[in-house]
C-alpha cells in the first residue's frame, strides 16, 4: 500500500493522460487483412456479484479521487491504459469502458459487501469508474493495482458497452501473481493466448517518486459493434 500522496490538479490529471496512454500503448492501431486473423480475442468471464448496485456520485476515470475529496483512496497507484478493438482489428471509438474492484482493503463497492464491511472500506476508494473511447480506441484509468479477495487472485472487471449494446464483460488479471494458478476463473480460460491477453504487468516507473505503477490492457472483441 502507498503513502499519503499529492493530489494533482484535475485539469492537469486530465491533460497528462494522453502522454501516459501514448508511452505504454501496444505498437499497433489498426489491424487488417490477415493479421486481424491472427489477434486473440478477449476472452468473456463472468460479472461477478459485485457489479454496484448503487453506482457512486463520481464515476469518472479516477478512482484514486472521489469528486474533489482531499484524501486519496489508499493502494499502490496504477495507470492503466489500453485499446478497444473489434474482430477486425479496428479501433472502437465512443465505447463505454466500465470498470471496478474491491478496494485495498478487499471491499466492493456493493452493499452485500460494503454494508457487511463497513468499518473496513476505504471510504476514499471510488471503487468504479467509465471512460468513453477515443477515436484510436484508447482508455485511461487512474486506480490501484488489484489486491486479492478472499478465493480470488487480484483482478479488475471490464464491461464494455457501445449505445444500448453490451459487447463484453472480462476480467484483467496480474502477471506472475502467485494466486493465479489457484483461481478458478482465471483457470477457466483454457486457452493460452487468451490466458496471457488477460494477464499483465503492473510495472512500476521508473520516474515515479511515489511507486506508481502502468498497466496496458488491450481487448479485442469477439464481435463488431454493428453485429
Amino acid at each position: 500500500m502507498s503513502s499519503p500522496l499529492h493530489i494533482p490538479d484535475r485539469r492537469l490529471f486530465i491533460a497528462s493522460a494522453a502522454g501516459i496512454i501514448a508511452s505504454h500503448a501496444l505498437p499497433f492501431w489498426t489491424v487488417k487483412g490477415r493479421m486481424a486473423d491472427e489477434l486473440t480475442k478477449t476472452p468473456a468471464q463472468t460479472e461477478g456479484p459485485f457489479y454496484p448496485n448503487k453506482l457512486p456520485l463520481d464515476t469518472d476515470n479516477d478512482l484514486i479521487v472521489i469528486n474533489d475529496n482531499l484524501t486519496p483512496g489508499v493502494g499502490e497507484i496504477t495507470h492503466l491504459t489500453g485499446k478497444v478493438l473489434d474482430a477486425k482489428g479496428n479501433p472502437v471509438n465512443n465505447a463505454v469502458v466500465e470498470i471496478w474492484q474491491c478496494d485495498a482493503k478487499g471491499v466492493y463497492l456493493h452493499t452485500d459487501d460494503s454494508g457487511k464491511k463497513k468499518d473496513k472500506q476505504d471510504k476514499n476508494f471510488q471503487g468504479f469508474g467509465r471512460f468513453v473511447t477515443g477515436k484510436s480506441g484508447e482508455y485511461y484509468f487512474r486506480t490501484i493495482k488489484p489486491v486479492p479477495y478472499p478465493g480470488r487472485t487480484p483482478h479488475i472487471h471490464f464491461k464494455i458497452k457501445k449505445g444500448r449494446k453490451e459487447l463484453l464483460t472480462t476480467q484483467l488479471y496480474v502477471k506472475d501473481d502467485p494466486g493465479n494458478p489457484k483461481d478458478f476463473i482465471w483457470n477457466g480460460v483454457k486457452d493460452a493466448k487468451q490466458k496471457a491477453a488477460i494477464t499483465v504487468d503492473f510495472a512500476k516507473l521508473k520516474e515515479s517518486k511515489l511507486g506508481e505503477r502502468a498497466a496496458n490492457f488491450v481487448i479485442v472483441l469477439g464481435v463488431t459493434p454493428a453485429e
